[in-house]
């Protein structure tokens, strides 16, 4: 069972936001949907949800056309912030989940219970303009999963989020996996994206560039990565770069990386190193990182910004999530 994107083609206007995208996300994975600002990340999803209409292709979750399905089956997680501000949050999260079927005191029972463990039981009876963004965010996460959808749609889930706040939507995710649930999620720190996903899809100008296994991925390309460590050297000394064979050095969440040359062999890079005079406390052959893997693949990272599409989406009106921020008092 799988959500099938096949051969999906948008355009607005003269510009090509889907060029025949293609790939499948296995259903029960968390899934990475990764591509750089303008890719059609964003223009997906909504064709998932029916907010767009393909100009041709078609989008199936097990093996039935999307448009034929229940609104219920998905939930949708915007970018930008689509709660009614001067409504309460415990209020519009039981009104959310209404509007699915769900039993008032049930949507209630449950908001509560995900407010909790999102630590922000107090805010229950304050207005949404008085949280902060961080805050909001985990609301919107909270009403795009109170109607337990089948497939879980997220547009940069992460926006606004400090560190301890990403680490409790990080186990809300494999929860919801557990139970057996598909999440979709787009975004740039993928860091988090490579602690989480098996599979991803890369997209360029609406274009599949990989797509798969992240470990199958990782292994094709080819590269080799040196993980190392040197005593006393924050950051890396400048003269790893020159040195033979080393074509990149980055810095990373796991330390200092070196991309080595396709012909170099990892025991001259540690000879020179050694040469240097350098105390060497790791030094390690690692795959390399998701975040090698996007600038090899795309040339450029993730959070640059492209802005192709920004006049001709703005031609096609406001979407009902941001629309929603002016809703009723």
């Amino acid at each position: 069972m799988t959500l099938e994107i096949d051969h999906v083609t948008k355009r607005f206007g003269a510009t090509v936001a889907l060029d025949g995208l293609t790939f499948d996300v296995p259903a029960g994975e968390v899934f990475g949907f990764l591509g750089a600002n303008g890719a059609g990340k964003t223009t997906t999803m909504r064709i998932c949800l029916g907010i767009v209409a393909p100009d041709s292709g078609v989008i199936r979750w097990k093996g039935q056309a999307v448009g034929d399905l229940p609104r219920r089956t998905w939930g949708y997680l915007p970018e930008e912030r689509g709660l009614y501000p001067r409504m309460t949050v415990l209020d519009q999260l039981v009104y959310y989940a209404s509007l699915y079927g769900r039993p008032v005191e049930r949507a209630r029972r449950e908001a509560l219970t995900w407010l909790s463990r999102f630590r922000i039981p107090d805010y229950a009876d304050r207005r949404a303009e008085e949280l902060s963004k961080g805050n909001q965010q985990k609301v919107q996460f909270i009403a795009a999963i109170l109607h337990d959808p089948e497939v879980l749609l997220m547009d940069e889930p992460f926006t606004g989020l400090d560190p301890i706040n990403l680490v409790l939507l990080r186990e809300a995710f494999m929860e919801l996996r557990d139970r057996g649930r598909t999440l979709i999620f787009s975004t740039h720190q993928l860091e988090a994206a490579e602690a989480m996903c098996e599979s991803v899809a890369i997209v360029d100008r609406g274009r599949l560039v990989a797509g798969g296994r992240l470990r199958d991925l990782k292994r094709a390309s080819g590269r080799q990565w040196i993980r190392l460590a040197l005593d006393g050297a924050v950051p890396a000394p400048g003269w790893l770069g020159e040195l033979p064979g080393v074509d990149q050095v980055r810095r990373s969440g796991a330390g200092t990386e070196l991309e080595l040359a396709a012909d170099a062999q990892p025991p001259a890079i540690l000879s020179a190193i050694l040469a240097r005079g350098a105390t060497v406390s790791e030094f390690a052959v690692v795959e390399p990182s998701l975040e090698a893997l996007f600038i090899e693949l795309v040339g450029r990272p993730a959070e640059d910004e492209i802005g192709v599409l920004a006049s001709a989406i703005a031609t096609a009106g406001p979407s009902p999530t941001s629309a929603a921020a002016d809703g009723p008092a």
